[in-house]
């Protein structure tokens, strides 16, 4: 929990000063005074002046955000002497600059985030995959257990981009589904002999359904893992039965078993019900090899209820973890082509999100994707946790969000003064008090609507009903 708390806590610090130290450092170059530079909002808990001009640095009680205070007519009566410093005097094109700094400043991070992840290196999950679910646009397409997917294209004049691992893999097929366009795959099967190409399904898609599950039901949820058994539960069944760390299973109930989620299929499956109407386990006939002999066991497994996407349903357990870790690779670049991918991803996540934004707004894509400060802060722990690579990883994907959400036009964010600066460069005149009232009341309602279904997301995460 503290985790959490603290690397939620250092991503809104190094987000929102990047920001704001854009707009400051863009406003300085171009003559502006700028009278303050705060980190949060609301009670000043610690201040300090600095610089020729005596800017005020403060950090305020509520760190949920940021501003740059500049010299400006509008807010308060400005000495002659400093009227050519003040904010509203610049031109045109000095105070689009000053305002487009801040989100520019969060897309330029991620740029450098990204590429410090890429230089620093991150271990991650070989793309060989599980077997996909029965029914799923992966096992219709073919693909079986432990293929490992070498490289992929985007419709038929896409060029072929070699897979490192199972991001890449899950990324592309994402990008391949919000564009409506299938995914042409080069697949090495398990034996490491047949090389073939299918191709993955994915332009019928709806957009809208590219959400938290759509990797799921897409089948390319899980990577593939031997069927060797892990921890096993001293009393547990499968104790009881003899089954041991490091059992290879070979067959259950006489079907061949290729890959560990087999087991635990097969093992959930377990139960039958008799003609009294009572649920009962049934007892699975293991085939398993241990130093080189192959034994049968009969193992029984015990009975829980549990809550499933299908509702609570009775399911068996053996207490022994099935499967070994998959089969990881460090996936490194060198200091250009980590810079060159850095503003590669920067450049692509930015477009998946304006056009995830635009579908969501004409209804074509589920509002279910918006986010906020709770899945922030739980992402963020979690990718503490995995490294410092992982980490960078994630903030920069947040410092696109904050890069491209402060751009769209709407009156309370940056894009929505840039779209006032555009009517005033395009009719030569600025936009009159009254209509900035209204759009100011109108930009409100949005932004508090947009963080209420960001908020009702979040809560619905944490109680699994997403």
């Amino acid at each position: 929990m503290i985790t959490t708390v603290l690397a939620f806590l250092l991503t809104l610090g190094v987000l929102i000063v990047i920001h704001e130290y854009g707009h400051y450092r863009v406003a300085v170059a171009c003559g502006v005074k700028v009278l303050r530079f705060s980190v949060g909002f609301g009670r000043v808990v610690w201040s300090r002046r600095w610089g020729p001009d005596g800017t005020e640095f403060t950090l305020s009680a509520l760190p949920l955000g940021g501003y740059v205070r500049m010299l400006d007519e509008r807010e308060g009566e400005v000495p002659a002497h400093e009227r050519h410093r003040a904010f509203n005097r610049q031109p045109l094109k000095k105070r689009a600059a000053i305002v487009a700094a801040g989100p520019l400043a969060n897309l330029g991070l991620a740029v450098l985030l990204y590429a410090g992840s890429h230089w620093i290196g991150i271990e991650e999950p070989k793309a060989v995959l599980s077997a996909p679910a029965a029914g799923t646009p992966a096992e219709q397409a073919g693909l079986r257990a432990g293929d490992w997917v070498r490289s992929v294209r985007a419709g038929e004049a896409g060029e072929w981009t070699e897979l490192h691992s199972m991001a890449d893999l899950r990324w592309q097929a994402t990008r391949a589904a919000m564009n409506r366009q299938d995914l042409e795959l080069e697949v090495t099967a398990r034996d490491g002999r047949e090389r073939r190409s299918l191709t993955l399904p994915l332009a019928g898609f709806d957009p809208r359904e590219v959400d938290s599950g759509f990797l799921r039901r897409v089948g390319l949820a899980g990577s593939f893992s031997e069927p060797v058994l892990g921890e096993v539960v001293a009393d547990g069944p499968a104790a009881k039965a003899g089954l041991q760390r490091g059992d290879r299973v070979l067959a259950i109930d006489g079907r061949p078993v290729v890959e560990a989620l087999a087991v635990v299929e097969a093992v959930r499956a377990a139960v039958e019900r008799g003609a009294d109407g009572q649920e009962r386990p049934r007892t699975l006939a293991f085939s398993i090899e241990r130093d080189g002999r192959t034994l049968a066991l009969d193992v029984t497994p015990r009975l829980v209820r549990q809550d499933t996407r299908e509702g609570p349903r009775t399911l068996g357990r053996i207490d022994a973890q099935p499967g070994q870790p998959p089969e990881r690779v460090l996936v490194r670049h060198g200091p250009v082509d980590g810079l060159v991918l850095g503003a590669e991803r920067t450049w692509e996540v930015s477009v998946l999100t304006v056009r995830m934004l635009g579908r969501m707004l004409i209804g074509e894509a589920s509002l279910k994707n918006l986010s906020g400060p709770i899945t922030i802060a739980d992402y963020a722990g979690q990718s503490v946790q995995q490294g410092l690579a992982f980490y960078l990883g994630f903030l920069a994907l947040v410092s696109v969000s904050l890069g491209v959400l402060n751009l769209l036009p709407l009156p309370m964010l940056d894009g929505g003064h840039l779209m006032y600066y555009i009517f005033e460069g395009v009719t030569g005149r600025p936009v009159s008090d009254a209509w900035l009232a209204r759009l100011q009341r109108g930009g409100i309602v949005v932004l508090l609507a947009m963080m209420s279904v960001a908020l009702f997301n979040d809560m619905a995460r944490l109680l699994g009903l997403h």
